[in-house]
């Protein structure tokens, strides 16, 4: 039993580490819910045959640079995708909400596409901030040391 304690206590010691820097860019977070994160570039050169350029808010691109550093990233996010059966955004938002201890991998590998997979298809980040997802995972990764630890301060 003493064993078991122990193992979640150091669990919930790594688990904080990794988290608590994010935590700090929740208030960002709920502040834009909802809201894209980026806009296109309108230069005065830019016509209707041009290419529109993403820019990306300088809060989201340090929130992404932090994360993609940090131990809470899993470059397998894709095997968590489909041995779920996680297919579309309410799926996201139904397993965050379900998750627990135990659970924190789903977690990870969730941020982790919007992170990581933001490297490749940068609207990922957009959809992220649009969708609440990093808004729900940091909000359920708190909840969860906090259950089982006690209040996390993130400043």
């Amino acid at each position: 039993m003493d064993k078991d304690t122990e193992y979640r206590e150091r669990l919930l010691a790594e688990y904080k580490q990794a988290v608590l820097p994010l935590l700090r860019y929740l208030p960002w977070f709920e502040q834009n819910a909802g809201q894209a994160g980026s806009t296109f570039y309108q230069g005065p050169e830019f016509t209707e045959n041009s290419m529109s350029i993403p820019v990306y808010d300088s809060t989201l691109m340090s929130f992404v640079k932090e994360a993609s550093v940090s131990a809470l990233m899993d470059r397998n996010y894709s095997y968590i995708y489909t041995r779920n059966r996680i297919g579309t955004h309410d799926d996201e938002r139904r397993m965050i909400a379900a998750a627990e201890l135990r659970d924190w991998g789903i977690l990870q590998g969730i941020l982790s596409k919007y992170v990581m997979g933001g490297r490749t298809k940068s609207t990922l980040w957009a959809q992220g901030v649009r969708e609440n997802i990093f808004l729900l995972v940091l909000r359920q990764m708190q909840g969860i040391i906090e259950y089982w630890d006690k209040p996390v301060d993130p400043r």
